[in-house]
């Protein structure tokens, strides 16, 4: 299932959002990586238009993985191996301000990492170094693009945000509530357990990545509120699931026509400027598995 497939979409889902029913599916795969394998199977599903969506569950088959655990270059590898160009990243966020309410959705264009440094986030290492640059984490003409179908989620009283800033933690507990008024104090909108590394991957592999982040609370900030409990989380996300599906529904003929139309093409040769060892220094182990995700660099 390598290469040029006419599969140019993936969407990755997060917690409560572990399938798109409302496609049709076509194929499974469940791929070997140089990076080893992804959270799960990667399902090939087909609009009603015949265009073809690779789907996967951020955490895996009945959800295994926490938020540090996550193969993500598994993850990322295998949609680029296929040929996804746009990646369209479901994730469950708390909020950090009043105006976004619970089963909100938001478009972040910024991202504050505060995970440890204990997640795999590169795939430029052991002998071959590059800085990719990462100013603007998220695909803006991807954000834009969703943006324009927001009355599908005002029709069931949501509103979706734009252009704000997600604090990625570790986790798996959720914030302190000292953290959560820390976050607020840096004008942080949003706080995420997943964003880190899935968009730096995706940057490095010229992938268009937008995450669309669907709020299930308020975090613990709110002068009043009780703790997060994943019950109430749960709670919330399973009405949010059937919001991202509608979404996800609308926006497919738009953004078919995008990548038709090269609206996503800016994005590659981005990685050509960003290595820094030299062609006689690189390792041959590792020009091997770059070759899997980078042929144009590294065949």
């Amino acid at each position: 299932m390598a290469g040029d497939n006419g599969i140019k979409i993936g969407v990755i889902g997060g917690s409560g959002l572990y399938a798109f029913d409302n496609l049709k599916v076509i194929q499974r795969s469940f791929p070997e990586t140089p990076w080893g394998y992804p959270s799960g199977e990667i399902i090939i599903a087909e609009d009603p238009r015949g265009f073809k969506i690779a789907f996967l569950a951020r955490h895996g088959n009945g959800h295994i993985y926490n938020p540090s655990e996550i193969p993500s270059r598994a993850n990322i590898a295998a949609f680029k191996h296929i040929g996804v160009e746009v990646i369209i990243a479901f994730s469950a966020v708390g909020s950090l301000r009043e105006e976004i309410k619970p089963k909100d959705f938001v478009l972040p264009d910024q991202i504050i990492d505060r995970t440890k440094g204990i997640r795999h986030s590169t795939f430029f290492e052991n002998g071959l170094a590059a800085h990719v640059s990462f100013a603007d984490p998220f695909n803006q003409t991807l954000s834009d693009l969703i943006y324009r179908h927001k009355s599908v989620l005002e029709k069931e009283g949501s509103t979706l945000h734009q252009e704000k800033t997600l604090v990625c933690i570790e986790g798996p507990a959720f914030s302190t509530r000292a953290e959560s008024k820390l976050y607020r104090s840096w004008d942080c909108d949003v706080v995420n357990m997943s964003a880190i590394p899935e968009a730096k991957l995706a940057k490095e592999l010229e992938i268009a990545y937008q995450m669309v982040c669907m709020s299930t609370d308020y975090d613990c900030w709110r002068q009043g509120e009780e703790a997060v409990t994943v019950e109430a989380v749960m709670k919330v996300m399973s009405q949010n699931s059937a919001q991202a599906k509608r979404l996800l529904e609308a926006i497919l003929p738009d953004l078919e026509q995008a990548l038709k139309d090269g609206k996503f093409e800016s994005i590659k040769g981005h990685a050509s400027y960003s290595f820094v060892t030299t062609r006689e220094a690189r390792k041959a182990e590792q020009v091997k598995k770059l070759k899997y995700v980078l042929p144009e660099y590294f065949g």
